[in-house]
Parts: C-alpha cells; sequence; structure tokens
C-alpha cells in the first residue's frame, strides 16, 4: 500500500524555492540566486534567476524556465535543469543590445541542497554549492 498522497488539484502540487547556486562568501564568485516555481505534477520550474558578482556592480536578471526529474534514490534524489536569455547593452560608442544564454543544472536532495553550475556569456561555473534558503 502506498503512502505517496496524490494532489487533489494542481495548485497543490506546485510549491515556491529559493536559494543560491555558487561559491556564497568567496570574494569575487559568480552567484546565482535563484526564485522558482516547482509544478511537481508535471515535473516543470519557472522562474527568476539573478546573477551578482561582487566586482561587477549591476546584476543579471533571467526569466528561467525548465524541467525536474526525481531520482527515488540516493542522495541525489531531484535534477535540476534550467535556461533562460537575458539582454547584454552593449558599451558606448558602439549602439545596441543582443540577447545571451542562461544554463543552469543543480543536483540536489529533498532540501534543495547539493551541487550544480551554471553558464552566462563566456563563463562557465561548475561543480559549485546548491544551498535552498529554507
Amino acid at each position: 500500500m502506498s503512502t505517496l498522497k496524490e494532489p487533489k488539484s494542481l495548485i497543490e502540487s506546485a510549491y515556491l524555492t529559493k536559494g543560491t547556486i555558487g561559491n556564497v562568501g568567496m570574494p569575487g564568485a559568480p552567484i546565482a540566486h535563484f526564485s522558482l516555481v516547482v509544478n511537481a505534477a508535471s515535473g516543470t520550474v519557472s522562474g527568476m534567476v539573478e546573477i551578482t558578482q561582487a566586482i561587477d556592480s549591476k546584476p543579471i536578471e533571467v526569466k528561467v524556465t525548465g524541467n525536474i526529474r526525481y531520482t527515488g534514490y540516493g542522495e541525489v534524489t531531484k535534477i535540476v535543469s534550467l535556461n533562460g536569455e537575458y539582454v547584454v547593452s552593449v558599451p558606448p560608442p558602439a549602439i545596441g543590445s543582443y540577447l545571451e544564454k542562461f544554463t543552469a543544472y543543480m543536483d540536489i536532495n529533498n532540501e534543495w541542497n547539493g551541487t550544480g553550475g551554471f553558464t552566462y556569456g563566456n563563463q562557465k561555473v561548475d561543480d559549485v554549492p546548491v544551498k535552498s534558503e529554507k
């Protein structure tokens, strides 16, 4: 007999999670701060990521969508992938802007702690801590 409880509605299967991907506390390290709505029933994720870095004064904001997969065993119980794009403005004297890609992955436990990484522009951050803001 299963002890899992089926959600009565789609709203009951959705929840909000917040946290960081990166070496928080390391000077100059880029940090991705995420705020995501997870739809557990459909396995989809959507929300916002803000990338901050001590040497860059303006944070990058990215609207993201992605997937969550449930492993069902071991310490890594969830695998999350995120994708999005953000606008980059060209500094003067040039004029214009372009879209840059953002991707992220998280190998996490049920408390949304684990390891992950992200890419944005030509920057790649791999094998860093993922921490929940519970």
